[in-house]
């Protein structure tokens, strides 16, 4: 695991979420695994050097994301890393 680690949001039924954390439910049902797996498989590319279109790409290739969910994962998780920079 990353030396680094982003937590995934705590989202209630009924919680209005904006933002990339909007998909997180969608992505949960679409991709069969939580959203924290996704976010601890992207925290360790993006700790690894690898670019944010990278790791989307990588998402697409790999387990088949789709290009919004795959963006929406990636970017919440470099939004909270920088949060802790």
């Amino acid at each position: 695991m990353s030396e680094h680690r982003v937590l995934a949001p705590t989202i209630a039924p009924g919680d209005k979420v904006t933002g990339p954390a909007s998909y997180f439910p969608s992505i949960e049902r679409n991709y069969g695994r939580p959203v924290q797996d996704w976010l601890d498989l992207v925290v360790g590319r993006l700790d690894g050097g690898a670019s944010h279109m990278e790791v989307v790409d990588w998402l697409k290739s790999e387990y088949g994301m789709g290009h919004g969910h795959a963006n929406a994962v990636v970017g919440y998780a470099r939004a909270e890393l920088a949060k802790g920079a």
